[in-house]
């Protein structure tokens, strides 16, 4: 299917007020529990059907550390962005990854510490805790500024596209490639802002899989913590 703008704009030449803003929404279905259907965090991303798009230089995205959580859990940011990894708990942590190509480890560092990389290749990073199994992240890097990800009711906008040809691209933690890959749309875009419709994204298949320490071996059990936070742990 083809959503069509007229345009004679070109990708490069594109003043602000003629860029567009691109809107939708992704629906989820065959999703288990009322919590896993909510929608956020499904990344979303334009690709130009010619040449590459400009990539922002210096660009910074901060993923915290937080209650023992990663926040945000997932992020989409563009080829090249610098993500910051500050540790505002009272614990150490030790973030690593071991995909996409472009594995890091932070090491061990204390509490007010941070880590940053750039990642100057496309792909989903899986982000963990070496130390705390059930920390995990997801950032997707994706080879285009023109991106977001979905509110908890699964719609999102793309700001400030410039008028061209688009192919829409999805990332969804509990949906396979395949039902990813089918959901693939050639975007038109013109000067105005373009509302596309909702897409159906079935999560059938989707099996959580537990994950190893920066080792590839099994966690040891978790550190006793109750004391720093203040409160008995459940």
């Amino acid at each position: 299917m083809t959503f069509r703008l007229l345009t004679s704009f070109s990708l490069l030449a594109c003043a602000p007020a003629f860029c567009a803003n691109v809107a939708g929404a992704v629906e989820l279905t065959n999703a288990k529990g009322a919590r896993v259907r909510e929608a956020s965090g499904i990344a979303v991303w334009l690709e130009p059907l010619e040449g590459k798009a400009p990539l922002p230089v210096g660009k910074v995205h901060v993923i915290t550390q937080r209650n023992k959580r990663f926040l945000p859990h997932v992020s989409v940011v563009p080829v090249g962005t610098i993500v910051d990894l500050p540790n505002f708990d009272p614990i150490f942590h030790n973030a690593f990854s071991n995909f996409a190509g472009q594995p890091f480890d932070t090491g061990l560092y204390p509490p007010g510490g941070t880590y940053k990389i750039r990642f100057q290749r496309e792909g989903v990073v899986r982000v963990f805790c070496n130390i705390h199994a059930t920390m995990s992240a997801v950032i997707v890097v994706a080879p285009t500024p023109w991106l977001g990800s979905t509110a908890a009711n699964g719609s999102f906008t793309i700001a400030g596209v410039p008028p061209g040809e688009y192919t829409l691209k999805i990332w969804h933690e509990r949906a396979q490639e395949a039902a990813l890959k089918a959901l693939e749309k050639r975007v038109t875009v013109g000067a105005a802002d373009l509302a596309l419709p909702a897409l159906a994204l079935s999560e059938s298949g989707y099996l959580a899989v537990p994950h190893d320490n920066k080792h590839g071996q099994g966690y040891a059990p978790p550190p006793d913590e109750k004391t720093i936070y203040g409160r008995p742990r459940r």
